[in-house]
C-alpha cells in the first residue's frame, strides 16, 4: 500500500537529501580554497575516543562524501530504491529510518573499531604508565606506527625523534633522557591514532534501504549493473555476506564494511520492531 499522497518519482525526503548532500559537497570542494574552511574535519565522524568527536557527528557525517563517484553512486541509490520505499512508507517514517540507520551504521563501525584497537591503546598506556624497554619493546613488536607525513607533519617529525630514541636505548638502556623522549613520543602518538579516523558517506544509510527494499519487495527484480537480473531479497544477501566477508578479511582497505552491515542491521530491527507494533495494533 502506498503513502497517501500517492506515488512519486522524487518524493520530498528524498529530495531535500538529495539536495543537502550536494550543497555538503560542493562545500567541500569550495570552502579550502577560498576561506581554508576543511568540513571534513568538523563534520566528519571522528572516533569516539578522540578529542575531536561531537556528538553531531553522527549525524552530520551522513552528509559528507570523498569524491565525486562516492558521492555519485550513494544518491543514485538513495533515489533507485529510497524512493519507492518513502512512496510506500511516507515522508516521515522514511526519515526516521533513513536516520536510524546512519546513526546506527556509525555506531557498529566504531563498536568493531573499539575492539579492533584497545589491545594497542592498553599497550600504550602500560609502557605510559611504566616506561621501561620491556614495555617499549612489547610496543614495538606488536605494532607498526601509521604516520603519514602529509596527514602531520608534526607527528612525523616526532616519529624521526623516537626512532633516534629507541636507537639511544638499544645500545643504553637506562638512558632516562631517550627514555622520556620515547615516553613523550608515545603520549603524543596515541592522541594522534585516536584522532585519526574519520568516516563519511551516506552508504551505512543507504545500505539499510536496500534491506528495507529486500524485505518490502523481496520478489522484484533488480538489474546488477545495468545487465544481470537478480531478485531483490538475493540482492540484499549478497551484498550483506560481502560486506560481511570484506569487513573480516580487510579487503579494500578504508571502506567502513561494518558500516554498511550496521546501517543493514538497525534496519532490520527497526523494520521488525515496527512490524511488531503494527501486528499489535491490528489484534487491539
Amino acid at each position: 500500500m502506498l503513502s497517501p499522497g500517492g506515488f512519486r518519482v522524487l518524493p520530498p525526503v528524498v529530495k531535500n537529501l538529495l539536495i543537502i548532500n550536494a550543497i555538503f559537497f560542493l562545500a567541500t570542494v569550495t570552502l579550502p580554497n577560498t576561506f581554508n574552511i576543511d568540513l571534513y574535519e568538523i563534520f566528519s565522524l571522528k572516533y569516539f575516543g578522540s578529542e575531536h568527536f561531537r556528538p553531531y557527528q553522527l549525524i552530520t557525517y551522513m552528509f559528507m562524501h570523498g569524491n565525486f563517484g562516492h558521492i555519485f553512486f550513494n544518491m543514485f541509490a538513495l533515489w533507485m530504491f529510497g524512493s519507492t520505499i518513502e512512496n510506500f512508507w511516507g515522508p516521515r517514517r522514511f526519515l526516521i529510518y533513513y536516520l536510524v540507520t546512519g546513526i546506527g551504521a556509525g555506531l557498529v563501525h566504531y563498536a568493531v573499531y573499539y575492539f579492533q584497537i584497545n589491545p594497542l591503546i592498553n599497550t600504550l598506556d602500560t609502557f605510559l604508565f611504566n616506561p621501561n624497554m620491556a614495555n617499549l619493546n612489547e610496543i614495538l613488536s606488536t605494532h607498526r606506527f601509521k604516520v603519514d607525513p602529509y596527514y602531520d607533519a608534526e607527528i612525523y617529525n616526532a616519529f624521526l625523534s623516537f626512532q633516534r630514541a629507541v636507537g639511544e636505548l638499544n645500545i643504553s638502556p637506562n638512558n632516562s633522557l631517550a627514555m622520556q623522549n620515547a615516553s613523550l613520543f608515545i603520549s603524543d602518538y596515541r592522541e594522534y591514532y585516536l584522532n585519526m579516523p574519520s568516516v563519511v558517506g551516506a552508504s551505512g544509510a543507504v545500505f539499510g534501504i536496500l534491506l528495507a527494499f529486500g524485505m518490502m519487495f523481496p520478489n522484484v527484480m533488480i538489474y546488477l549493473y545495468f545487465f544481470i537480473p537478480i531478485r531483490a531479497k538475493w540482492f540484499v544477501i549478497f551484498y550483506g555476506a560481502l560486506e560481511l566477508y570484506l569487513g573480516f578479511t580487510g579487503t579494500q582497505d578504508g571502506v567502513a564494511h561494518f558500516a554498511h552491515l550496521g546501517g543493514m542491521l538497525f534496519g532490520i530491527v527497526l523494520i521488525l520492531m515496527w512490524r511488531r507494533k503494527s501486528k499489535n495494533n491490528f489484534f487491539n
